[in-house]
């Protein structure tokens, strides 16, 4: 299923500087024009200024419900028709056999094996330090409130498989699952034809290295619901049972889907299309900045990338850059699309404190600090999924090596959410435990505020173990 249509943005380039606001075309430029927004001398909050994708979820909700009601309502026979319809392909059964999985394993390329597990180990590092234990605070002498932290029994586990394929997702989803503790781990991906229609093999083959043997051969909005609901399969061992969890990106079907979902299984996030922001300053090397705008932009064409500097100068070298980088590119009409959508672009600011702010109310899936005293000023943010401190700390290391998470918050959820890690998995159970004394002496207080919101009944609960 396609993406619903969109309108080209009008492009807005450089040469004419006007603030606050989108500029005027330039003259005609060989590499990618990128938008301009000057926002010099403007003290108005940015986030209605600033590049954004355009998506509408809910529109996309409404489409994909008949699908996910009709695997609610029919299961195998609904996910074969829509996994026919959508990927062209047959599903035989839903689960990926044990020795697919292992042969997958087996044929995988060594380099590629010594590369998933070196993101395996550092991810478990950098993972099990997030581990929180149980705390015990005695309130009073008698009373006390515990907080235990349980991991939840099931999640699924969602890696896409559209404009590319991505075992190391796997790795992102199983390694703090696994940290948290979590019993079930089951992992869907979309079939492929050339892999006779299983999942991508190095898919396949990060879920062998991990130890995940339930895979299912399922994509889109009707693995989501497969996950959620449940279902049945073409025999007893071919059968899904519902998950509490359900993490991992996925097209604006796959966000849609969860949200349908939401309330009867947790979800991660609605992630939509990745993002980068750069703040740089004149100390910044364009031909880092220009790469890794690049390095975002291929993931899909409603990807963002955004550059925001005090320096007319490095834009101007950045977009030279750009001509030069985008035409060498394996993907260069999907690059070239997301650098001049409405989405991507660039913003002047008068100095590094303003763009500060303007980074804290875009607040980026991955921010990438690249001035003097990198570390001084990412330091200062609050708002990103994750932050890139220096020339040597590029977005793509974080994708796949550095040990921390790359599912993340877009589209400004950075104000108010953080990337997936253990604690998606576990929830805060307090015990409370108070004896005979604790309670008596407590109870006045818990009478009094019970008729002040005139629930009396509450307040007898703790009087009646007094005999009043």
């Amino acid at each position: 299923m396609a993406p619903p249509a969109r309108t080209r943005p009008r492009r807005a380039g450089p040469k004419a500087w006007n603030a606050p606001g989108r500029l005027s075309d330039p003259a005609p430029r060989l590499g990618p024009v990128l938008n301009r927004i000057d926002l010099r001398g403007s003290r108005r909050d940015p986030r209605g200024l600033l590049p954004r994708a355009q998506l509408d979820v809910s529109v996309a909700v409404e489409q994909i419900r008949p699908v996910v009601e009709a695997v609610h309502e029919h299961g195998f026979s609904a996910i074969s028709e829509a996994t026919l319809r959508f990927d062209g392909i047959q599903l035989s059964r839903l689960r990926v056999p044990a020795e697919a999985i292992a042969a997958a394993t087996d044929a995988l390329d060594p380099d590629v094996r010594a590369a998933l597990l070196e993101s395996i180990s550092r991810a478990r590092k950098v993972h099990a330090d997030q581990r929180r234990t149980d705390v015990t605070t005695q309130v009073v002498p008698g009373g006390s409130v515990t907080e235990r932290w349980v991991p939840v029994a099931r999640v699924g586990l969602y890696v896409p498989g559209g404009l590319a394929m991505y075992p190391s997702t796997v790795v992102m989803n199983v390694v703090p699952a696994q940290v948290a503790g979590v019993g079930s781990l089951v992992v869907a991906s979309p079939p492929q034809k050339e892999n006779d229609g299983l999942p991508d093999a190095r898919v396949l083959a990060a879920c062998g290295l991990l130890g995940v043997d339930e895979v299912y051969s399922v994509g889109g909005a009707q693995a989501i619901a497969m996950l959620g609901y449940g279902c049945d399969g073409v025999d007893e061992s071919d059968r899904c049972e519902p998950v509490d969890v359900i993490t991992g990106p996925g097209n604006i079907w796959v966000t849609a889907a969860k949200r349908l979902l939401r309330g009867a299984v947790g979800i991660d996030a609605e992630a939509g299309p990745t993002e980068i922001a750069v703040l740089a300053d004149d100390t910044a090397d364009p031909v880092h900045v220009a790469a890794d705008l690049i390095s975002q932009a291929e993931h899909d064409p409603l990807a963002a990338s955004v550059l925001v500097t005090p320096s007319p100068a490095l834009i101007e070298a950045v977009e030279a850059e750009l001509a030069r980088q985008v035409t060498a590119t394996k993907h260069e009409p999907r690059v070239r699309e997301a650098l001049t959508g409405v989405q991507s672009g660039v913003v002047l600011v008068d100095d590094l404190e303003q763009g500060l702010r303007v980074v804290d109310a875009y607040a980026a899936e991955h921010l990438e600090i690249q001035t003097r005293d990198a570390r001084g000023w990412a330091m200062r943010v609050r708002n990103a999924g994750a932050i890139f401190v220096g020339a040597w700390s590029p977005v793509s290391l974080g994708d796949y090596a550095a040990g921390s998470n790359h599912v993340l918050p877009t589209g400004g959820c950075a104000r108010h959410s953080s990337g997936l890690s253990v604690q998606s998995f576990l929830r805060g159970i307090h015990v409370i435990e108070y004896d005979e004394a604790a309670l008596r002496d407590v109870a006045p207080h818990v009478i009094t505020l019970a008729n002040v919101e005139d629930l009396p009944a509450h307040g007898q609960a703790v009087a009646a173990r007094f005999g009043s």
